[in-house]
Order: structure tokens, then C-alpha cells, then sequence
């Protein structure tokens, strides 16, 4: 850690002459014989001149340029620890891979092993509130079932439909499969874990499974009386470091999932290329120091010195208090956004994607896809894509998804919500050609009290792109996953 220890803004120290030039000033001001000497006679001069106590009139030089030095310290940006980008959430990202291959039928555990695949996922799901998942499933083949999201209803309605049946291709390919999980997670540029659902491992898939970067944990589906190679599978996680463990009946197995996704997190945060920020805390400091300042005579002259440094500085005509003295809007808008104040960073925010950000967890979805619509990359065009989603605007949200792919041609999240914003505005346009009722007035308003749940008005379009799968579309869940597997793997549709 002391090793690490370094300054994000160096520069800054170049500041550290101020405060040495405070007290060579304040020295030079108290030698007062200097200053009459030549004037006065020197034997006169020694009687006509009072000097102050030593430590009185050193005391304010010394703490005045003690609060410039910690101040500009805390400006420089001290830093001997890494934190995670940006735009990560707190809660780490996880990727649940499923076997489905054939002896993922077999009920050496009830109902079966993928009956209880799926339980653990609800679990999960449940232990897990807010956090995004997604979920892919394998067997000779590996495909994304649901991307990375923070829907558990949108992923349970595909979970409960997962079977053997719908793989194209039978047999057991686990490397495809932490293959695409690591994909999905590298494309969302977030620190996350792969799970493995399953109840074995094959030997060819050891080297894939070493060289993933992404944190691996392994649950075996199944009991070693029922033919569980629990020797094989912990013999694979000691050489690819992946942490193994079987299925319990109660939720230990849970919890036990948890502190593995908890660890990689904190582990690959760790990594990372960002570095924590600690001059904030010298802030704590600066203040206790200038408390000390409220003394008779003592304020007037820091006054003095603070109100010349704010007249002087080039952003003084935007100044709102004494923040703006020592942060900049983004760095205000970031401690505003952290503390969950979300309508205050919006508006503090310049940087267009951290404003988009905090417009969209304000509920101002409308001003986020403008502030996404400012920057050219493909991160920015894909959220407003989702912006649009939430806002019925589902043709703008095509182009935004499809210029995001333009640049990012293998970005599985992006391809998913082109998928689902075609779907919808499909079913917008098919809606809107339905002709009226003989009877019905051309000019009167309907409205659907059909199916409202939660607070009023509120779209979600995740919600309706469940119901739109599954209640407008002819095929089950099941059939639509077997129909897009096939395709994907290169053969025909059942």
C-alpha cells in the first residue's frame, strides 16, 4: 500500500511555495529594527521599538501556512488505493452459465439437477436486489439467454423456460461458455464473476477456464451418489483458481455464492486503473485548522488573503460559495451522485455521459437522452438507446443501438436491446393498423387500466417486453429460445 502511495495531480505541489512565502513574509514584516535602521540612530533605536512576544506574533504565520500546506496536499490528490470505473455499480455484475446438457435431467437431487439450477437462480436473484445478471446456457453449444440487467422478473420469465430441449447441439462445451460470459462481461466494462451451474467439467476445458480474467466460481449440481464427480470438479478449480462448491438444500450455498462474487469484485477493483482520490479527507483537517483562525485580528487578515485567491481566480464569476472555491462542477456533481443525491449531481454535472447518468436516476429520462445524444461513443450511443427504450421512442432507439454496434460490432447487450426495440416497435406499428370498432368515436380516448401495477404512469419496458414474448407472440419462451439457439449454431429451427 505505502508502495502505491502517489499524487493524480502533482502539479499542485508546485502551491507548497505559498505557504513558504507567508512565513518568510511575516518574518520579514516583524523585523522591525531592519525597518528603521538608517531612519533612527542605533543607539536610539532599541528603546523606541516594542517588540511582541516571540509566540504571539509567530502563531498566526505558522497556522495560516499549516492550512495552505494540508490545503494544497488535499488538492494535489493523494492516492495509494484503485477503485472501479465510473459507471460500476457497488454491486459487483454476475453471469450465471447453466448446463443443460443430458445429465442435467437426472434426479439424484429433487425435482432434478436443472430444476434445482433454476431454484438457485431465483435465490440468487433474491439475495442479490438491484444487481445485474444475465444469464447464458450451454451444452454443446453456448448462448445468451438474458444480458446483463437488473430485471429479476424479465430473467426468472427465461429461467423457468430453460430445458435439455432447446439446445440445438447435445453434449457439454463449457470453455463457450465462460467464453461468452467473459465477452459479456469485457463489452460492459465492468468487474464481475462468471457461475458455473453444473455437474461436471471436462478436462479439455480446463485451459479456457484458466485463462478467463474474469473472477470463476463453480456450484455442482447433484450428490456424489448420484454420480457428482465432486474430486473432478475440485481438481479443475485448483488449476484454474476458480472456487468450488456443491448444492445445498438450504441457502448456504448462497451466501457462499455471494462473498465469492463480493471478493472478485473487491479484487478486481483493485486492479483497476482508476485510483481513489483521497484528498477529500484533508478537508477534515483544513477545517479544524481554520477554526483555530477565529481568533481577535487573526480573521481579518485570513479573510484578506481568501477573498484576494477567490477575486483572482478564473472561475470566480461562476462561484456559488465557498465549494466552488475547491471543487470543480464534476467533482461536486461526483459527491452529490455518490451520496444518492441524484437531481442535485444532474445539475451539477458537465461531463454530458456523468449528467446522463444522473438525469436517468433522477427519473429524467427525456433530458438524459439528450445528454447521451452529446458524446459520439458507442457507450453514450447505447445509453441513450435505453434512454429512448423508456420513452416509447423505439425508432430513434434503434439508431442509437445500431450506431453503438457500428462501433462495437460484438457488443452482446447492445444487439440484445436492438433485438427487443424492433420487437416493440413492431408491435406498436401492428397495434396502431389494427382498425376500430363500427362504434367507436374516432376521436375518443381509451385508456388501458389492463395490468397496472406499481406507481402510476410508470413504463417498463423491460415488463412489456416479457409480455410481449411471451403473451403477443404466438411461440412460448421455450420455442423462442430453441428457434434463436438453432439459428445461432448454424442449423434450422425445429
Amino acid at each position: 500500500m505505502i508502495g502505491d502511495f502517489h499524487f493524480l495531480r502533482p502539479w499542485w505541489l508546485l502551491a507548497l511555495l505559498a505557504p513558504a512565502l507567508v512565513l518568510w513574509l511575516s518574518f520579514r514584516s516583524q523585523d522591525l529594527k531592519g525597518q528603521w535602521k538608517g531612519m533612527i540612530a542605533d543607539h536610539l533605536l532599541g528603546h523606541l521599538i516594542v517588540e511582541p512576544e516571540a509566540r504571539i506574533r509567530a502563531w498566526p504565520s505558522w497556522l495560516l501556512a499549516a492550512i495552505l500546506t494540508v490545503a494544497v496536499l488535499g488538492l494535489s490528490g493523494p492516492t495509494w488505493q484503485r477503485e472501479p470505473p465510473p459507471f460500476v455499480s457497488d454491486t459487483a455484475s454476475l453471469v450465471i452459465a447453466v448446463d443443460l446438457s443430458k445429465t442435467m435431467d437426472a434426479k439424484d437431487v429433487s425435482p432434478s439437477r436443472l430444476e434445482r439450477a433454476k431454484l438457485k437462480i431465483h435465490d440468487i436473484l433474491a439475495s442479490r436486489p438491484g444487481a445485474r445478471t444475465a444469464v447464458i446456457a450451454y451444452a454443446g453449444t453456448a448462448h445468451l439467454v438474458v444480458p446483463l440487467t437488473d430485471d429479476a422478473d424479465l430473467i426468472e420469465t427465461y429461467t423457468d423456460a430453460l430445458a435439455i430441449a432447446i439446445m440445438p447441439k447435445p453434449g457439454k462445451d463449457t470453455a463457450a461458455a465462460v467464453k461468452t460470459a467473459a465477452g459479456l462481461l469485457q463489452s460492459d466494462g465492468a468487474p464481475g464473476t462468471i457461475l458455473l451451474l453444473t455437474d461436471g467439467v471436462e478436462t479439455g476445458a480446463v485451459p479456457a477456464l484458466a485463462g478467463t480474467k474474469a473472477g470463476l466460481v463453480v456450484l455442482g449440481i447433484g450428490t456424489q451418489a448420484g454420480g457428482l464427480d465432486l474430486d473432478a470438479l475440485k481438481t479443475a478449480g485448483a488449476k484454474t483458481g476458480a472456487a468450488v462448491a456443491t448444492v445445498t438444500s438450504d441457502e448456504a450455498d448462497v451466501d457462499w455464492i455471494a462473498r465469492q462474487v463480493r471478493t472478485n469484485f473487491s479484487s478486481a477493483a483493485s486492479q483497476g486503473n482508476r485510483w481513489r482520490d483521497a484528498g477529500w479527507y484533508l478537508l477534515f483537517p483544513v477545517s479544524i485548522l481554520f477554526a483555530f483562525s477565529f481568533r481577535r485580528g487573526w480573521v481579518v487578515k485570513l479573510s484578506v488573503l481568501l477573498l484576494a485567491a477567490h477575486l483572482l481566480s478564473p472561475t470566480a464569476a461562476e462561484a456559488a460559495g465557498w465549494r466552488d472555491m475547491w471543487l470543480t462542477p464534476d467533482q461536486q456533481g461526483r459527491l452529490a451522485f455518490e451520496r444518492g443525491d441524484y437531481a442535485s449531481a444532474a445539475d451539477l454535472f458537465r461531463d454530458p455521459m456523468w449528467k446522463g447518468v444522473a438525469l436517468y436516476r433522477a427519473g429524467r429520462i427525456k433530458e438524459a437522452a439528450e445528454s447521451f445524444a452529446v458524446p459520439t461513443t458507442p457507450e453514450a450511443q447505447f445509453d441513450r438507446g435505453n434512454a429512448l427504450l423508456r420513452l416509447e421512442n423505439f425508432e430513434d432507439a434503434i439508431t442509437a443501438y445500431e450506431n453503438s454496434l457500428r462501433a462495437r460490432p460484438d457488443w452482446a447487450e447492445a444487439d440484445a436491446n436492438l433485438a427487443i426495440a424492433k420487437r416493440l416497435l413492431k408491435q406498436q406499428q401492428d397495434d396502431e393498423d389494427q382498425p376500430q370498432e363500427p362504434n367507436e368515436k374516432p376521436d375518443d380516448v381509451r385508456f388501458d387500466d389492463k395490468g397496472k401495477k406499481g406507481k402510476a404512469g410508470e413504463v417498463n419496458v423491460a415488463e412489456q417486453t416479457s409480455e410481449m414474448w411471451v403473451k403477443n407472440i404466438v411461440v412460448s419462451p421455450a420455442d423462442l429460445m430453441a428457434r434463436k439457439f438453432a439459428i445461432e449454431a448454424g442449423g434450422r429451427s425445429p
